[in-house]
């Protein structure tokens, strides 16, 4: 038989084709910011999320999910006969990659659906969950986004098992595709290659093992030492920002339902999603053993639940950690479990499908850290001794985990947003009024002109200010003036002359027409550009958006915000020492946490290194291309080379290079301005 082929290479179409990648290892990945492109994007020109989910009617979603959790399926039989403990952990998992050094992870965009994640070994089965809410998500359709929906299903499956959660917010749109978070270098499931010198975890990494969300339930390594496991969770959690009231709160709540599962060896598991052949249909982990779910469910190895009353919200978890003393024991699965040493406990817990049959009450070695670490400790029994103040804290922190990634409260949407606005939602007051004149906008211009600050000035000032917006998780930017506040004030990348200078004259301004130093912050930008293009005879006309407030120092939980101290910032040729990767790669990296494309990171490059000298055109990059050799380029930073080394970042600044680009140049540099600084406005999540 003859091989088959590709009909357009001629290619042989067992072997894998050779990329660009593979010939040139090293070249510059532009691929994340081509995803902040629409056009892989199936909704309509115009749809408005924020206006869908409002016209949502909530209540009967909810209704609908809550029918759903007692409505077991053959296909997958629900433990206990409520999905609810299977749905808290999807919710859980979905919003539990978030880590507060870059903001990436977390529930926010619905990642939970793609590569890698839908196939870590951490979320085994949870395809099933997520296909289980298919019915539900096909009935109300664009009203409810998957990134929502998964957080809800959890919120409601808490509330149907007795629960009082603190509040639920939507908002969160769907992307399309997975992203390009660097989730560790390792190449197996399961590795560590994260670890050098004391345990120290590479950064920004914040799990423990590659493709586990928190840490390994059977102590580092496996080892079960519950002391060792607790240091594990203490970094593991902080990096996902919470305390230790926090991490145990949602270890000892989470725990109050459900089961894990480990019923037989592990090689009886099939591939994961992403590795499944076609005919699964998108499912993963196809399990030969027995029936394949049920009472023969294997996810994570280990089998048991942690109380007698696994769908029903009380306080046997910490009751159970403190009450029996725990020897090791392991499961049919083979992983390394504890249970009672008492006898009598092997009557408690009863099964989850099989009338009649009980068990013994299980807990991990990751658990035992509640009760074996001294500050994990004392907070675990506080919690035992006052079950109300539990159950505050457990809603607290749930919601804290659900919603970290959301950004400011103004992004939240729906009747169920709690009124507290909670000091991690990083609050903002004293908005500029809305109704806000032309005639008042001309005169504060004329303000700042003749105060004689430069373009320089109005320009770095404004964008030290919102440049500090993070995509990831709505965090940063110009919104509450945190620029004059601790710790973003003594930021070692500000010109803080020049935003003395700025500062000054706008809080001159902002009492006699009762507008934000944050507004004035970035309006001054705008004015900084106008003036920077006017001396090279382009003019334009940007167009501001008003509503920002100023935040006070009481609004702002410095250590929270210290993580969004720059490091490096190419745009204006800042690079920490204590970064090592070449400035190119961290050009990208600002770009993308920006939320810019390629077209848009060439020219806010080129174009502030023109404001540096108070004008505003395509000379720089004229200039830039024309170099032919090294010498010619002495004294460019590197990082600005790549424009013209790399081909394609090249390709877009010929466009803009040309004779013919000047205007455009200019005009399309403003578009990419006006995005940088209105990043963190939330009027409607629109396209």
């Amino acid at each position: 038989m003859t091989e088959a082929k590709c009909p357009v290479t001629g290619h042989s179409s067992k072997p894998e084709a050779t990329t660009n990648k593979d010939w040139w290892p090293n070249q510059l990945d532009l691929s994340g910011l081509r995803k902040h492109s629409e056009k892989s994007d199936p909704m309509s020109d115009g749809f408005d999320y924020a206006e869908e989910f409002n016209s949502l009617d909530l209540d009967a979603l909810k209704d609908d999910i809550n029918t759903l959790l007692t409505t077991s399926q053959d296909w997958w039989p629900a433990d206990y006969g409520n999905y609810g403990p299977f749905f808290i952990r999807m919710a859980w998992h979905s919003a539990g990659t978030y880590r507060v050094t870059d903001g990436r992870g977390g529930s926010g965009e619905g990642l939970h659906r793609f590569a890698p994640q839908n196939s870590w070994p951490d979320n085994g089965n949870l395809d099933k969950a997520r296909r289980l809410l298919w019915p539900i998500k096909q009935k109300y359709g664009k009203k409810i986004s998957w990134a929502d929906l998964m957080i809800l299903a959890g919120n409601v499956s808490l509330e149907n098992m007795g629960f009082k959660t603190f509040g639920f917010a939507g908002g969160r749109a769907d992307v399309w595709e997975s992203d390009d978070t660097y989730w560790g270098a390792e190449k197996e499931w399961l590795a560590d290659n994260r670890y050098s010198g004391d345990r120290e975890l590479e950064n920004p990494l914040a799990a423990v093992q590659m493709g586990l969300i928190y840490v390994n339930p059977e102590g580092p390594n496996g080892n079960p030492d519950p002391v060792l496991s607790a240091r594990d969770i203490r970094e593991t959690f902080a990096r996902m920002a919470m305390n230790d009231e926090e991490t145990v709160a949602l270890i000892a709540g989470g725990h109050a339902f459900g089961k894990a599962h480990g019923a037989g060896d592990p090689a009886h598991v099939g591939p994961n999603p992403e590795a499944a052949p076609t005919e699964d249909m998108g499912l993963g982990w196809k399990n030969s053993f027995g029936k394949g779910n049920a009472e023969d469910t294997i996810t994570s190895g280990i089998e048991g639940a942690w109380t007698p009353t696994p769908t029903k919200w009380d306080n046997s978890y910490l009751n159970l950690l403190f009450k029996h003393e725990w020897k090791q024991t392991k499961s049919p699965a083979g992983a390394t479990q504890w249970i009672p040493t008492d006898e009598h406990a092997e009557g408690l817990v009863p099964d989850a499908h099989i009338d009649g049959k009980f068990h013994a009450p299980v807990m991990t070695t990751a658990d035992l850290a509640l009760r074996f670490d001294p500050e994990y400790e004392k907070i675990s029994r506080r919690f035992l001794e006052d079950f109300d103040y539990f159950s505050d804290q457990f809603a607290r922190a749930w919601f804290k985990l659900t919603h970290r990634d959301m950004g400011p409260i103004a992004r939240y949407l729906g009747k169920d947003v709690p009124s507290e606005e909670l000091i991690w939602q990083d609050p903002i007051g004293n908005k500029t009024r809305e109704n806000i004149t032309e005639e008042d906008v001309n005169l504060i211009r004329e303000r700042i002109l003749d105060s004689g600050l430069s373009a320089y000035d109005l320009t770095t000032t404004a964008w030290a200010s919102a440049s500090t917006f993070r995509k990831t998780d709505k965090r940063g930017g110009a919104n509450g003036a945190r620029i004059v506040l601790s710790p973003q004030n003594s930021w070692e990348v500000n010109d803080h002359e020049a935003i003395n200078r700025v500062v000054n004259v706008l809080n001159s301004i902002k009492e006699e027409f009762n507008v934000s130093l944050a507004d004035l912050i970035v309006l001054g930008g705008f004015i900084g550009i106008q003036s920077a293009a006017s001396n090279s005879s382009i003019g334009v006309e940007p167009i501001m958006k008003f509503g920002r407030g100023d935040a006070t120092q009481e609004q702002t939980d410095a250590e929270s915000f210290a993580v969004l101290e720059p490091k490096f910032d190419a745009f204006r040729n800042y690079i920490h020492p204590s970064i090592t990767a070449e400035p190119e790669v961290m050009l990208v990296e600002k770009a993308n946490l920006l939320g810019l494309t390629p077209v848009e990171m060439v020219l806010l490059l080129s174009g502030m290194r023109m404001l540096k000298d108070n004008r505003l055109d395509n000379s720089y990059l004229v200039q830039l291309l024309s170099y032919v050799n090294s010498n010619q380029a002495l004294g460019v930073p590197k990082v600005d080379l790549i424009l013209a080394s790399n081909s394609e970042l090249r390709a877009i600044a010929e466009v803009y290079a040309s004779d013919d680009a000047k205007d455009k140049f200019v005009q399309d540099f403003v578009s990419a301005w006006t995005k940088v600084m209105n990043a963190d406005l939330f009027i409607k999540e629109k396209k």
